[in-house]
C-alpha cells in the first residue's frame, strides 16, 4: 500500500514522535509512506522515508495563503511525487484542531474525489482551545455550528477516524461517528533506555540520588495546563532531602509570562526547584537515571505518555491521575498506586468571592468562544468542583495557587489540613519491571504496525460514496464543555 501522512510540522516529540513510530512499522511491514507537512523536519524520519514541505500545511499564522481548492492539487501533487502513484491512503493528524483553516476543506475535497482518509485528532479544538474553535467557527462557517460540522467531521464510507483513547472514541460515537468507521489506536511508547535501566527494580534501590537529595523530575514543556504550580506547592512541603525539576520552558509567548511568574515565585520563597533542567547540559537520561520518580501533575492530556514512559525508564511516577485518560492503561494491567486524584485544600484560605468571580468569567469566556449561552454553567461548575468546603488545588487559576503555596510555605501547622501530605513514589522493585513489561507488550511498535496495518486493510475495502452526512458537532461539543470539565488553568 501507499500511505500518505499529514501534518502541520515535524518538530521533536508530541504528533512528530507517533508519525516517526508509524513510518518506522510500515515500513517493517512493506508499505510506500511519505509525509507531507508544513515545515522540513528537524531530524530525519526513520527508514529514509520521504518528506516534501507544503508551506500551504503550516500554522495558520505562518501558512502560505492558499485555497482549500488549490492546497489540496498540492497534496495530491506532492504525494505522487513522493509514492511514484496516488496513495491508497491518506492519514491526516489533528486536521480539526483549527491550526490551518485551509486544511479541512482541502480533506473534503480529497474525500469527495473518493480518496480514502484515516482522520487522527489527538487534541480538539472544543476541548480546552477557544480560541482555535473561535477562528474555525468564524472564519468557516459564519458562527454556525451545523456547518462547522459538515467540515471538521465529515462521514462517508472512505472517511475512517482513529482515536487514542476509549473517552474520545466515546464522544466520536456519541456524535454519531459509525462505529465500523472509528477505530481505537492508541500510540506506540517506545524510550531510550537510561543508563540503570536494564536492572530498573536493582539500580532504583541504589540510585535515585543527586548531590545527595532525592529528585522529582516532572518531564514537560511547562505550558499552563501542566499545572506547574501544583509541583511548586509539593516543592513547597518538601524535607530537605527532596528537590523538584521541571525539565522545559514554554515555547509560546503567551505562556511565558506565567511561566515567569512561577519561577519569580520559586526563587522568592527559597523553594527547592530546579526549571529549564533539560537545558543544563545534561542529557534527558542522565537527567532520569539521578531521579527518584518521575512526576506529573497535568491536568489534561491528549493520549498520555506521561504516565506510561517512566516505567520504560526505570523509574516509578507519583502525581495527579487523570482517570478518564489512565482507566485504558489500568485496564490493560498498568498499576498506578502512586498518583492522586484529586488535592483538595479548605475553601478560607482562598479569597473566594474572586475565585467565584473567576470561574463565572472562565465560564462566560468559554460560551462566548465557542458559541454557547453562558446559563449556568459556572454556578454548575463551582457545585461540582466544591466537596465539604474544599477545592481541588488543580481546579484553582495562579492567582489562587500562589495563595496557598504562600500560606503553606510561612505556616507548616497548615500542612496538617491539606487533602495529602507529601508525594509518594512506589517502592517495589517488582512494580516498576511488571508495568514495563505490560507497556512493551500492549504498547509496543511493532504492536502499533499491526493495528494501523488493520485499519487500512478494513478502509481499503471500503466503497467510495458521493453522498456525505456529518457527525453532530453540537454534541461533541457539549461532551468536552460539561460544567464538571471547567478548570481555570483551561477556560
Amino acid at each position: 500500500m501507499r500511505i500518505c501522512i499529514v501534518h502541520y510540522h515535524l518538530q521533536t516529540g508530541g504528533v512528530t514522535r507517533v508519525i516517526e513510530h508509524a513510518c518506522a512499522a510500515l515500513r517493517r511491514r512493506g508499505a510506500q509512506v511519505a509525509v507531507l507537512s508544513g515545515e522540513a523536519p528537524q531530524a530525519p524520519l526513520p527508514s529514509a522515508v520521504p518528506t516534501r514541505v507544503l508551506p500551504g500545511l503550516a500554522y495558520e499564522e505562518q501558512r502560505a495563503p492558499q485555497s482549500p481548492e488549490q492546497l489540496a492539487a498540492a497534496m495530491v501533487e506532492a504525494a505522487r511525487n513522493a509514492l511514484g502513484g496516488a496513495p491508497d491512503i491518506w492519514h491526516v493528524h489533528n486536521h480539526s484542531l483549527g491550526k490551518n483553516t485551509a486544511l479541512p476543506g482541502a480533506l473534503l475535497r480529497l474525500a469527495r474525489d473518493g480518496r480514502r482518509l484515516l482522520l487522527q485528532p489527538h487534541d480538539f479544538a472544543e476541548d480546552g482551545r477557544p480560541l482555535l474553535y473561535g477562528r474555525l467557527r468564524s472564519q468557516l462557517a459564519d458562527g454556525d455550528i451545523r456547518r462547522l460540522s459538515a467540515l471538521l467531521y465529515p462521514l462517508a464510507p472512505q472517511i475512517h477516524y482513529a482515536a487514542l483513547t476509549r473517552r474520545d472514541r466515546d464522544f466520536l460515537a456519541g456524535a454519531g461517528v459509525p462505529t465500523g468507521q472509528l477505530h481505537a489506536l492508541p500510540n506506540a511508547v517506545s524510550m531510550e533506555t537510561t543508563p540503570d535501566s536494564g536492572s530498573s527494580a536493582r539500580a532504583h534501590a541504589q540510585q535515585g540520588r543527586d548531590d545527595g537529595r532525592r529528585l522529582w523530575l516532572y518531564p514537560t514543556r511547562a505550558i499552563r495546563r501542566k499545572n506547574l504550580g501544583e509541583l511548586l506547592l509539593w516543592a513547597a512541603l518538601a524535607g530537605a532531602q527532596d528537590r523538584f525539576a521541571a525539565t522545559q520552558a514554554p515555547r509560546n509567548p503567551r505562556e511565558q509570562p506565567g511561566y515567569r511568574r512561577w519561577v519569580a515565585l520559586a526563587a522568592e520563597l527559597g523553594l527547592p526547584m530546579i526549571f529549564e533542567a533539560g537545558a543544563g547540559g545534561r542529557s534527558f537520561p542522565e537527567l532520569v537515571a539521578s531521579s527518584h520518580a518521575l512526576v506529573t501533575t497535568s491536568i489534561a492530556e491528549g493520549f498520555g505518555l506521561a504516565f506510561l514512559e517512566p516505567w520504560l525508564l526505570g523509574r516509578p511516577l507519583a502525581g495527579r491521575d487523570l482517570p478518564e485518560i489512565t482507566a485504558d492503561f489500568t485496564d490493560a494491567g498498568v498499576r498506578l498506586p502512586g498518583l492522586y486524584q484529586q488535592l483538595s485544600v479548605p475553601l478560607d484560605w482562598l479569597d473566594l468571592p474572586r475565585l467565584r468571580s473567576a470561574f463565572a468569567t472562565v465560564a462566560a469566556e468559554r460560551a462566548s468562544a465557542y458559541g454557547r449561552p453562558a446559563a449556568d454553567t459556572a454556578e454548575r461548575a463551582w457545585a461540582h468542583a466544591i466537596t465539604d468546603g474544599r477545592i481541588d488545588f488543580g481546579r484553582l487559576d495562579e492567582t489562587a495557587q500562589t495563595q496557598i503555596i504562600r500560606r503553606l510555605h510561612g505556616d507548616p501547622a497548615a500542612r496538617s489540613e491539606l487533602g495529602a501530605s507529601a508525594l509518594t513514589a512506589p517502592k517495589d522493585p517488582a512494580l516498576i519491571d511488571a508495568n514495563r513489561a505490560v507497556i512493551a507488550a500492549r504498547y509496543s511498535v511493532p504492536g502499533y504496525g499491526e493495528r494501523l496495518a488493520a485499519i487500512y486493510e478494513a478502509m481499503a475495502d471500503a466503497q467510495p460514496s458521493a453522498t456525505f452526512a456529518a457527525a453532530d458537532g453540537a454534541t461533541l461539543l457539549d461532551r468536552f464543555l460539561a460544567p464538571q470539565r471547567l478548570w481555570l488553568l483551561r477556560g
